[in-house]
C-alpha cells in the first residue's frame, strides 16, 4: 500500500495548493492512506474548525500537529470531537484531544497514526520516547501499518526516534522546520525515516512568513508581526510504499508538487 504524507501546511497558500493537487495525485498514485501536519494551517499559526473540515474534505485522512496546535483557542473544544485530528502525545493527560488515531483505509486495511513532540529547544512536556512506548503497547499485533509524525526542532532527537522506533512503525518522519531534509530513507527493520518533511506553503519566504517582519525581528530583537508569504507554492511530501501484511516499508521517496 501507499502512504503520503503531507508537510505543514501553511497559511491560505498552503491550503489551496493541497485542494488543487492533491485530488489529482491521489488518482495518478492510488494512495490509501494520507496525513498532514496541519498546526500553521490559519494565517500560520494554529488551525480551527472549519479549516480541519475543509483540509479532510480534500482526502486527508489523519491531521497531526504540533507546538501550535493550542494556537486558535476555539479548536480546544472542538479536539474532543474529531479523532482525525491529533495533538502530540506526549502533552500531559489534562491537554485536551488524543495523539494516537487507530481506523481502515476504505480498502480495509488496519492503520494506527501516533503524533509526538521532541523537548529539545521545544516546550518541557512529557518524554516522547515513553509516550511511543505507551501508545505503540496500545495497538493492537494486528494492525501492521503504524506512521509516527516526531514533531520537532533537533535533527538528532528526531533521528534518535527513527532508530528508537526503527522496526516497530512503518514510517517515522520528522515536522516542524519547514525545511525539507534530503535524508529519506529505509532503516535497517523496515523502517521509512525522513528527518523533516519540510513545508506545504509559500517558500518565497522564511519558513512560510514574509521576510521582511522576519528578518526585522531577528535584527531588532523587537515584537514584530509575522504574517504569511505568498510566492513559489510548494508541497512537500514524502510517498512510501509498504508491505501491509508485515508493516515494513517498501520504497521512500521525496516529493514536491508546486501549483500547475
Amino acid at each position: 500500500m501507499k502512504i503520503l504524507f503531507i508537510g505543514d501546511i501553511c497559511g491560505s497558500a498552503g491550503r489551496q495548493i493541497v485542494k488543487d493537487r492533491l485530488p489529482d495525485i491521489l488518482g495518478q498514485q492510488a494512495i490509501e492512506l494520507v496525513i498532514a501536519n496541519c498546526e500553521n494551517a490559519a494565517s500560520g499559526f494554529g488551525i480551527t474548525p472549519r479549516l480541519v473540515e475543509e483540509l479532510l474534505a480534500c482526502g486527508i485522512d489523519v491531521l497531526t500537529s504540533g507546538n501550535h496546535i493550542w494556537d486558535r483557542k476555539e479548536i480546544l473544544d472542538y479536539m474532543a470531537h474529531q479523532p482525525r485530528l491529533l495533538r502530540p502525545a506526549n502533552y500531559p493527560s489534562l491537554a485536551p484531544g488524543v495523539g494516537l488515531y487507530q481506523g481502515q483505509t476504505k480498502a480495509g486495511t488496519d492503520v494506527a497514526v501516533l503524533n509526538l513532540q521532541g523537548r529539545v529547544f521545544m516546550p518541557t512536556i512529557d518524554c516522547p520516547f515513553e509516550a511511543a512506548d505507551r501508545e505503540l503497547a496500545r495497538i493492537p499485533a494486528s494492525t501492521k501499518i503504524i506512521v509516527v509524525d516526531m514533531h520537532g526542532e533537533a535533527t538528532s532527537e528526531k533521528q534518535a526516534m527513527g532508530w528508537y522506533l526503527d522496526g516497530k512503525a512503518t514510517v517515522v518522519i520528522g515536522t516542524h522546520t519547514h525545511v525539507a531534509t534530503a535524508d529519506e530513507r529505509i532503516l535497517p527493520q523496515g523502517t521509512a525515516y525522513q528527518t523533516d518533511v519540510g513545508m506545504t506553503g509559500p517558500h518565497d519566504s522564511i519558513i512560510g512568513m514574509r521576510k521582511e517582519g522576519v528578518l526585522q525581528r531577528l535584527r531588532t530583537q523587537l515584537p514584530v508581526r509575522f504574517d504569511p508569504a505568498e510566492g513559489d507554492v510548494r508541497m512537500n511530501a514524502l510517498l512510501v510504499e509498504a508491505n501491509p501484511a508485515t508493516g515494513r516499508a517498501l520504497s521512500v521517496a521525496r516529493l514536491c508538487y508546486r501549483i500547475d
